[in-house]
């Protein structure tokens, strides 16, 4: 019960935000410096030790497919140029231990439909959900944070950081009860509140540990707005039998969901990676007036 091997990826969503860019290509392949978004969820998680990855896809999602399956000819022309580090990058993308799962959701049904197509896969044992779009910065991978945490907990854990109250609507609330150390236990959980109703501003971000019994509420949950299965209802129906708790992770969230956080994203860890911190800080320095002060 205490050990994760599993993530689901819900990856079928339509990307309409970036369009166009996204219509012939799948969101989660947007790179960030060097790597699409879907690739650092996935380090993320073969970093806390999961070794099965679950995609729930759908139509127009082959790349995804293909960035972690293997690619013979790449390799070779690598190989036969003696490009020894890029060779090793592609070929590490995915772990020889790590398997690859992809399961076809056919239609758009929203996040809790996602979730329920993984049933088959995942089956009674706890699993993680993790979503692209949340690109979390940490010393610390996110998700190994919370595996750490489940295998004291035994419980299903929520990814939580506080927001601005204005911000409330975008997202699931929790009302929380009383806090030890980074834990929350949640009494309650709101989709979108207006900010004067919004429990608390704590939010649920695209980080989960869930017990198999969410299957159970979600495949109970009723339709809402525009005929989707909201995986917060589900974990709402699931608080009535056991605990939940809120981890408020350590680590900084870049919500590459939209255009402005996209390009923070493409900032912050360009600033950070070898072959492009110096000059991309000088760069940005000559933009905004030279040296600090």
């Amino acid at each position: 019960m205490s050990v994760i091997t599993k993530a689901v990826f819900p990856v079928a969503g339509l990307g309409t935000r970036f369009l166009p860019a996204t219509k012939a290509s799948p969101k989660e392949m947007l790179p960030v410096v060097d790597k699409p978004l879907i690739q650092y969820a996935v380090e993320e998680a073969v970093a806390a030790g999961i070794t099965e990855l679950v995609f729930i896809t759908g139509r127009g999602k082959r790349a995804i497919e293909d960035h972690f399956d293997k690619a013979v000819e790449v390799e070779a022309e690598l190989a036969a140029r003696g490009k020894r580090a890029m060779l090793a990058a592609v070929q590490e993308i995915v772990p020889s231990h790590v398997k690859c799962i992809y399961v076809r959701q056919s239609q758009a049904l929203g996040l809790g439909h996602a979730v329920l197509c993984a049933l088959p896969v995942v089956g009674d044992r706890p699993f993680a959900v993790m979503l692209a779009d949340d690109l979390i910065d940490a010393r610390v991978p996110v998700m190994r944070q919370m595996v750490e945490t489940f295998r004291r907990e035994r419980c299903s854990l929520l990814g939580v950081e506080q927001v601005a109250r204005a911000e409330t609507r975008q997202y699931g609330i929790i009302k929380p009860g009383r806090r030890t150390d980074r834990l929350h236990p949640v009494t309650a959980i709101v989709e979108k509140p207006r900010p004067a109703a919004a429990p608390s501003r704590l939010a649920v971000v695209g980080r989960y540990i869930l017990t198999p019994r969410i299957f159970h509420h979600l495949q109970r949950v009723r339709a809402g707005a525009g005929g989707e299965i909201q995986l917060t209802d589900g974990i709402a129906a699931l608080l009535a039998e056991e605990r939940v708790l809120g981890y408020e992770f350590e680590g900084l969230r870049h919500d590459c969901g939209n255009k402005l956080g996209y390009l923070k994203a493409n900032v912050a860890l360009g600033l950070k990676h070898p072959e492009t911190a110096r000059e991309l800080t000088a760069h940005l320095k000559s933009l905004f007036g030279g040296k600090r002060r």
